[in-house]
């Protein structure tokens, strides 16, 4: 299969994309398939911590460069910033894609949002009228608790990402940890959409998951370590 990426390396682009992976086999190719069709986008660093299906084979053929790493979400987002070229870096989950809009968008924000990081909104891929809202929740939480999430993704410049301090290197709660660090002023929506899979709501309801959600929030703001807390999300 040809790379779909090979176009984009003949291009001086300023965007590395940057997923961690565990077991993604089955999510990853349409995420790669929204990336790679960007001209935007000048690599994508697929950071793996340890999979046993074809999640490295699945993001090789591709054309993406693969960095194994120690399982663990912020290690991994760490890990893959520190190789990343790009002078913006765009981390998503391996389960989300920007839906139609978003490099429009993206150049929007690149171009008017010097010194500060921008977020998605979030879009459940699950017609349930309990999606829309777990969605309507994150709006509010990201306006009034300036709390956006991993999977809403997040996009930043290499010097305000190394100002900051980067991803720290703990299994869970890497976002909220890395956004609190920010903090509100250098937030901003990029006002583009994030489609988010809906398979964690769908397996535990919609009224279960997100109650054990803000019981590990709640934990992880009394001070209960990350690894603790990382036993009882999935």
């Amino acid at each position: 299969m040809p790379s779909i990426y090979a176009a984009m390396r003949t291009i001086q682009e300023q965007i590395s994309v940057v997923i961690p992976t565990l077991d993604a086999a089955a999510e990853l190719p349409v995420t790669l398939a929204a990336l790679g069709a960007s001209g935007l986008i000048g690599e994508i660093v697929v950071v793996d911590g340890g999979s046993q299906d074809a999640t490295i084979a699945i993001a090789r053929e591709v054309g993406a460069r693969i960095v194994e790493a120690g399982r663990g979400r912020g290690t991994q987002l760490a890990a893959g910033a520190a190789v990343a070229s790009g002078d913006w870096l765009m981390f998503i989950h391996a389960d989300c894609r920007p839906l139609a809009g978003w490099e429009d968008a993206v150049r929007a924000f690149i171009a008017t949002s010097a010194g500060k990081a921008g977020y998605f909104a979030l879009a459940l891929d699950d017609p349930a009228v309990a999606a829309r809202r777990i969605e309507r929740l994150v709006a509010w939480r990201c306006r009034m608790l300036a709390l956006p999430y991993g999977d809403q993704g997040l996009l930043i410049h290499r010097r305000l990402y190394d100002t900051v301090g980067g991803y720290a290197a703990i299994p869970l709660m890497e976002d909220v940890e890395f956004v609190r660090r920010l903090g509100r002023a250098r937030l901003k929506p990029i006002g583009a959409t994030m489609l988010a899979s809906a398979r964690r709501y769908r397996r535990d309801g919609y009224w279960r998951r997100p109650l054990r959600n803000l019981f590990c929030l709640s934990l992880y703001f009394v001070g209960v370590p990350s690894t603790r807390i990382a036993r009882l999300y999935e």
